[in-house]
C-alpha cells in the first residue's frame, strides 16, 4: 500500500506506530519459524498475541480519526485514507490467521510430548490421534470434512452477504424516499415563506391605507366643527361682524325682515 497519503499529525503518528507493529510481526513470525522449544514458541506466541492486539487498538483509532477529519479531507483523499485502512484490517487479519495455524500445530506438538511422557492408557476423552499416526485414507476424510465445513461457512457468508445487500438495498429506497419527502417540504416550506412575505407586505399596506384614510377623517372631522362652530356663533351673536358669511349660508332671519320692509316702502 502507498504510504505517500497525505494524512494529518495524528493519523501520520498512528500509521508510524501501526507499520511498526507490522513489522515486530513479521520479524517475530520469522523468529518463530526457528524455535524448536516449544515452552519458548508459547512465549513468543503470547508477545506476538499482544502486540496484535495492541495493532487492533491502534487501527481503531486510526478508523475514529478518519470519520473525525471526513468533513476536511477531499473525497479522493478520504477514499485512499479508506483503502489504506481496509489494507491494514487485511493485513493483520492474515497475521490473526497466521497466529492460530502456530497455536494449532504447538498443540499437537504439547500432545505429542503428553503421551511420550509415559505408558498411560489414553482416555477417551483425552485421546487426540496425531497427523502422523493417521493413514492416507484417514487424511483424505478429514480433509474433505474440513472442505464440507469451509464450504458450510462460505454458504453462511454468502447468506449473510445476501441479506446484508437485501438490507442495504432497502436502506437506499427509504433513504431515497426520505430524501424526496425532504425535499418536497423544502418546496413547501419556501411557498409558506413567500406567502407569509407576502401578507406582511400586505397588511402593512393596509395600516398605512388605515392610518391615511383616519387622517382624513379627522381632517374631515375638524372641518365640520369648525362649520358647526361659526354657525352656531352666527346664530347666538348675529351682530358680530368679525365673523364672515358663511357661502351658500342663509343670513340670519332679522335681515331678511328688514329687506322685505324696504322693498314695500320702496313700493
Amino acid at each position: 500500500m502507498a504510504s505517500d497519503v497525505p494524512m494529518s499529525p495524528e493519523l501520520e503518528q498512528i500509521d508510524g506506530e501501526i507499520q511498526d507493529i507490522f513489522r515486530a510481526l513479521q520479524h517475530g513470525f520469522q523468529k518463530l519459524d526457528k524455535i524448536k522449544d516449544p515452552n519458548r514458541q508459547s512465549r513468543e506466541l503470547e508477545e506476538l498475541t499482544g502486540k496484535m492486539r495492541e495493532c487492533k487498538r491502534l487501527v481503531r483509532d486510526f478508523d475514529r480519526v478518519l470519520k473525525e477529519e471526513e468533513g476536511r479531507n477531499p473525497p479522493e483523499i478520504q477514499k485512499q485514507l479508506t483503502d489504506k485502512k481496509q489494507f491494514m484490517i487485511k493485513e493483520l487479519n492474515s497475521y490473526v490467521t497466521l497466529r492460530k495455524t502456530y497455536q494449532s500445530s504447538l498443540g499437537n506438538k504439547r500432545v505429542e510430548l503428553f503421551e511420550g511422557a509415559g505408558p498411560s492408557e489414553p482416555s477417551p476423552e483425552n485421546h487426540v490421534q496425531l497427523a502422523s499416526e493417521m493413514s492416507n485414507q484417514e487424511l483424505i476424510n478429514a480433509g474433505r470434512e474440513q472442505i464440507d465445513q469451509t464450504d458450510q461457512a462460505i454458504e453462511r457468508s454468502k447468506q449473510v452477504v445476501e441479506q446484508t445487500l437485501e438490507v442495504g438495498t432497502q436502506t437506499a429506497a427509504n433513504l431515497k424516499g426520505q430524501t424526496e419527502q425532504m425535499g418536497r417540504v423544502v418546496n413547501e416550506l419556501d411557498t409558506i415563506h413567500f406567502s407569509i412575505k407576502k401578507a406582511s407586505q400586505l397588511v402593512k399596506e393596509i395600516g398605512r391605507q388605515v392610518a391615511t384614510d383616519k387622517c382624513i377623517m379627522m381632517f374631515l372631522l375638524l372641518i365640520v366643527i369648525g362649520v358647526i362652530a361659526i354657525i352656531v356663533v352666527k346664530i347666538v351673536n348675529p351682530n358680530n361682524k368679525n365673523i364672515r358669511d358663511i357661502p351658500g349660508l342663509a343670513p340670519p332671519a332679522q335681515n331678511r325682515k328688514l329687506l322685505s320692509i324696504d322693498l314695500f316702502r320702496g313700493l
